[in-house]
């Protein structure tokens, strides 16, 4: 069956913005949610996310917020943003374009070493000044004084809700969170905000042309740094180079493993709310442990 490209009816609202004339697009594989293209013009390329929901330019803006903070913070590079708006009902993200490479020798230590400098960037409080979305779900960032307020509040309890909104979770899963909220003071490092990636899973990350880390696809927030290890610890995990990279660069408190599958929690339950299935049976498993 013939498909339109959904690029197509995009591509005057691009050339305005860009200023030239697009003459290729070649759709990218990776998008989750969204559609994908690189586009060429005589001169350079761009990658441009393109998505028709109702959401998507906030979506946009804030993801496009992400990788400015992360940028601001000289830390990790991302691609520049370049712009974001709304043509024929259809919202875009466009990006410079990033040649991928091979990573160099030391890249899982580079990493580490640099992710540990990112969360060394804080800020007077947890959160931010606007909410943001981790996949398709509104993120909540309203401001907390202290990371197991915000873990709880800004993290796990919109997800909670959400699920139950949707049938998703059942009462006893309910009461076992609840008393995971109980015993989280005692579990859980009181430590400053961080400056997160927010959804630091092997998808999310790209090895660059020199061989570098290229951060992409943030959830950013000021958050707590030890989700961002839990979520790189799912779905595949990294190389033990880049955790043992970390923790000579900013050392965690001792327990860090016992920690990971609470922060894990949280992405999760956004699985649930986004996909259902076995996800929770997952999220129970955890809490049967704590």
């Amino acid at each position: 069956m013939f498909q339109v490209n959904p690029m197509s009816s995009n591509i005057q609202g691009v050339e305005s913005i860009l200023g030239q004339k697009i003459i290729n697009t070649i759709p990218v594989s990776g998008g989750d949610i969204n559609d994908t293209f690189k586009i060429e013009t005589s001169d350079t390329s761009f990658f441009v996310k393109l998505n028709n929901a109702s959401f998507a330019n906030d979506m946009f803006e804030k993801e496009a917020k992400g990788l400015q903070l992360i940028q601001e913070s000289e830390t990790i590079p991302v691609p520049n943003v370049v712009a974001v708006s709304t043509k024929n009902q259809s919202s875009f993200l466009l990006l410079e374009w990033v040649e991928s490479g091979i990573p160099n020798p030391n890249f899982w230590e580079d990493f580490g070493i640099k992710l540990g400098s990112m969360h060394q960037q804080t800020a007077p409080t947890f959160g931010l000044d606007h909410s943001n979305y981790i996949g398709s779900l509104v993120q909540h960032n309203e401001h907390e004084s202290d990371a197991i307020s915000f873990f709880i509040t800004q993290r796990l309890l919109p997800q909670i809700k959400l699920a139950q909104s949707k049938n998703r979770i059942d009462n006893n899963t309910i009461s076992a969170f609840e008393k995971l909220f109980k015993k989280l003071p005692e579990i859980l490092p009181d430590e400053k905000p961080a400056l997160i990636h927010g959804d630091l899973w092997n998808g999310n990350f790209m090895v660059g042309k020199s061989g570098d880390v290229i951060l992409v696809d943030p959830a950013a927030a000021f958050g707590l740094r030890e989700m961002d290890l839990a979520m790189a610890k799912l779905f595949g995990g990294f190389d033990q180079t880049f955790y043992d990279s970390y923790e000579n660069a900013f050392p965690t408190e001792n327990g860090l493993k016992d920690r990971i599958p609470i922060y894990q929690l949280y992405y999760l339950m956004v699985h649930v709310n986004i996909f259902g299935g076995t996800y929770l049976n997952s999220v129970k498993e955890i809490l049967r442990s704590c």
